[in-house]
């Protein structure tokens, strides 16, 4: 047998996440690289690790048990590397934090520089909704959690990072005016939801109560680059943070529908545990983000204030 580490991490995640696509997006892979090192991987062993039923991918039996041994091997390959660079003085371990699903436009350019200067850490991100992200932090899971609504529970201290702005968005194929449409326009609108859990969601839908307006609804899609393809093609139209579409609103793919009283406001906070103690990486990168802060949102995020 001849497998990598990668092939190694790759199989992991896939067992992890019962999914290919997923796997590639936590590893910042593309799907295809991740299908041929699953097809590399599988390819050593005479036995079936996964069966796929339907457009679903299940780990057979045989392959929940090569997942854990693989997970055991990753751990002591951690811990030789973690024990030499410890031995050079340099910061190690892990760095856990879930992160809400458009919240992947945040947090990078919070951690890039970092991981940068701290080679010996090992990154684990979570990309999820707002439900199993608050999970992720009430278990003890994560050390941070990126977030643009506080959780009712468990109780949390937080860091304000950069403000969030949620306005009406459509395809380029109708013209809208610049001056803003009264809130009645969404009843000639078919909108389209995220799921239940998330956070873009809940704030869409409180604009919705609290302005007792009335809607169309036409869909409902399980993450922010679903909706934002529906909107593209088309189908419909939906409340969407700016922090998403940055892109294609500069190529003319998107427009902002301007209507009274958006955009909704929120704010992206990365939080925590209140009390946690936390660990030497964890508190080193807390006081990396309240040191360079104000830098990043002024380098990163200068184009936000022009909407």
């Amino acid at each position: 047998m001849n497998y990598t580490l990668n092939q190694l991490q790759i199989f992991l995640k896939i067992s992890q996440t019962l999914s290919v696509t997923r796997a590639a997006e936590e590893l910042h892979l593309t799907q295809p690289a991740v299908s041929i090192q699953l097809k590399n991987f599988q390819d050593q062993f005479d036995i079936p690790l996964t069966e796929v039923v339907g457009r679903k991918i299940y780990i057979t039996d045989f392959g929940k048990e090569i997942a854990d041994s693989v997970e055991q091997i990753l751990n002591q390959v951690n811990t030789i590397k973690h024990k030499t660079l410890t031995y050079k003085g340099q910061l190690t371990g892990r760095l856990k934090i879930s992160v809400v699903s458009t919240g992947k436009y945040v947090m990078p350019y919070f951690l890039s520089a970092f991981i940068r200067q701290h080679p010996g850490i090992d990154l684990l991100m979570d990309v999820t909704n707002k439900t199993r992200v608050v999970e992720s932090l009430q278990n003890n899971e994560v050390d941070f959690s990126l977030v643009s609504i506080l959780p009712n529970s468990p109780p949390v201290e937080k860091l304000d990072l950069l403000q969030n702005k949620l306005f009406l968005v459509g395809n380029a194929e109708k013209k809208f005016k610049k001056t803003a449409y009264p809130k009645q326009l969404f009843k000639e609108l078919p909108l389209i939801y995220r799921e239940k859990g998330s956070g873009t969601r809940q704030t869409m839908e409180s604009f919705i109560e609290r302005n007792n307006v009335p809607v169309v609804k036409k869909m409902e899609l399980t993450s922010n680059e679903a909706v934002k393809q529906a909107v593209l093609a088309g189908l419909g139209y939906s409340i969407m943070p700016l922090i998403g579409i940055k892109n294609e609103l500069h190529d003319g793919d998107l427009q902002i529908v301007p209507v009274n009283d958006l955009p909704i406001k929120t704010v992206w906070r990365l939080i925590w545990l209140r009390g946690k103690k936390h660990s030497p990486v964890a508190d080193s990168f807390l006081n990396y983000v309240k040191t360079e802060r104000d830098k990043i949102v002024q380098s990163r995020f200068a184009w936000y204030e022009q909407y």
